[in-house]
């Protein structure tokens, strides 16, 4: 076990990889299946140890094939990176015995052990982003995790799916090719692609490079804000959430944006806080005024939505707001809260996609006009959905509450009672959309013949989300590993702030 745990920052990457390679060499679902359900769960069992190394003896370098950094790929795993690689594995480590039954009614049954690999590569790119310590390193892995997604939102039932991710590969190769730009530009100013190096090397840069530094940041924010569908880059996520697989849509709404906000978490707090005052640019202004819109603008297109995958992509956009917010406001409880957020949303959209799952599995719809007085006739399912849907609000103990509580503490040590009030606001608009369905799945009489037979789903499928749903109660009290823990980085990265 000792010689295991220095090799732990590979092998977190490693392991999924590999799995991948045997699904898809498989050729048969259920033997992929367990290949995915095994890989997941020791991805998972890597991040919480490593987690646990991190915060017992600091933050974890491993030089691939023995070349030291800047020369060679540096994965380097800290308290952030730890405090998200823990987030997505354990989510998708819940979420995978959900699959089997999902995946098998949803898909041919040749596609099956495909989709399993592209799961899986799905994962490593989304690991192998939070793990990697070089720039370029990342962007590999940001293709390797858009490209799988790509043919993991194509294989949904609905022939819309093929058309969601095209506009999704489109709007995805663009933000990649902006970001890669942007490193380009690093790369030219101090000669290294790994971030800790790049980050001394900005420091020590004289003031006439200063627009380089400032194109950079352009360059990136808009490449990884189309990944992670920041307001108004977020033209692709209704129509991928709500055409995809509902594995797919659950494991990619938990996951797939939070790996973004961290990637732009560490490259502007981490990389640029080095070099450059953000008091002296509109950075925080535009982040602070985008994420305002995405929390009005997109809850209110939300509160139209009929169809429940499209409501929810568009409350997606709307959250990532309150997270970006966070950044925007770049003190220590608006960050503690953004980060919070990350975490806490993460659970919250798996229970509600799962949720979601679980209604199409019974009665082979999503949409609202079809299931009404469900909550009769699945009453485990559309509680989860419930609590859920109360945490996206914020009610008091929800772990929705806990972040917006210090996204509200952040407001107000900016000295923005404005900034208090839209957070109220924006949440009383969400109240629209969650109660709207609440209304129609307990206080309605079934009406299809679907919904009448329906019943809770297989365990397989319930008890991901009942765990799920318990998560979003169990840290609304206890706040130690989400609100701690936020607040122990958010402390870390404002201090390394020029």
């Amino acid at each position: 076990m000792t010689a295991v745990l220095p090799q732990l920052p590979v092998l977190q990457v490693v392991i999924p990889l590999f799995g991948a390679v045997l699904a898809g060499f498989l050729r048969r679902g259920a033997p992929a299946f367990t290949v995915a359900l095994v890989a997941t769960w020791a991805a998972a069992a890597i991040a919480c140890t490593m987690l646990w190394q991190v915060i017992a003896g600091g933050p974890i370098s491993y030089a691939m094939g023995g070349w030291a950094p800047p020369w060679g790929i540096e994965y380097r795993v800290d308290l952030l990176s730890a405090f998200v690689l823990v987030l997505v594995s354990s989510v998708a480590a819940v979420l995978i015995p959900f699959a089997r039954r999902s995946v098998t009614l949803e898909l041919d049954e040749g596609r099956e052990a495909w989709f399993y690999c592209m799961y899986l590569l799905c994962l490593t790119g989304l690991l192998g982003i939070t793990a990697t310590g070089d720039a370029f390193n990342a962007f590999v892995f940001l293709e390797i995790s858009s490209l799988s997604t790509y043919v993991m939102i194509a294989t949904g039932p609905d022939r819309r799916a093929l058309l969601a991710a095209f506009q999704y590969l489109v709007m995805g190769t663009i933000g990649a090719t902006f970001y890669v730009i942007g490193i380009g530009f690093l790369y030219l100013l101090t000669g290294s692609l790994n971030f800790v190096d790049i980050a001394g090397r900005l420091a020590a840069v004289g003031p006439d490079q200063f627009p380089a530094i400032v194109a950079a940041l352009a360059f990136i924010s808009v490449g990884v804000g189309l990944k992670l569908a920041l307001f108004p880059l977020h033209a692709w996520l209704p129509n991928a959430y709500a055409y995809a697989p509902s594995f797919a849509t659950t494991f990619l709404a938990a996951s797939a944006t939070k790996v973004a906000i961290y990637l732009l978490i560490r490259l502007y707090f981490s990389v640029f806080g080095y070099a450059v005052d953000y008091a002296a640019l509109p950075i925080s202004d535009v982040m602070i005024a985008l994420s305002v819109a995405a929390m009005f603008v997109a809850s209110t297109v939300a509160i139209f939505e009929t169809n429940l995958k499209r409501m929810l992509a568009y409350s997606s956009v709307a959250q990532i707001g309150y997270i970006t917010l966070g950044i925007g406001l770049a003190n220590v409880a608006g960050l503690t809260g953004g980060l919070a957020h990350l975490f806490n949303h993460a659970i919250m959209k798996a229970t509600l996609f799962a949720a979601l799952g679980c209604v199409f599995f019974r009665v082979g719809s999503v949409s609202l006009g079809e299931i009404a007085g469900l909550g009769r006739r699945m009453p485990i399912t559309m509680a989860a959905f419930t609590i859920a849907g109360l945490a996206l609000i914020g009610v008091p103990g929800t772990a929705g509450f806990i972040s917006k509580w210090y996204l509200a503490l952040g407001a107000l040590d900016d000295g923005s009672w404005l900034l208090v009030f839209l957070i109220v606001a924006s949440s009383l608009v969400s109240v629209l959309y969650v109660g709207r369905v609440m209304e129609v799945i307990w206080f309605r009489e079934p009406t299809s013949r679907a919904c009448i037979a329906a019943s809770d789903p297989p365990l397989s499928m319930l008890i991901p989300l009942v765990v799920l749903a318990a998560a979003v109660i169990y840290f609304g009290f206890d706040t130690r590993l989400t609100a701690g823990l936020s607040g122990d980085i958010a402390r870390a990265l404002i201090g390394d702030l020029r």
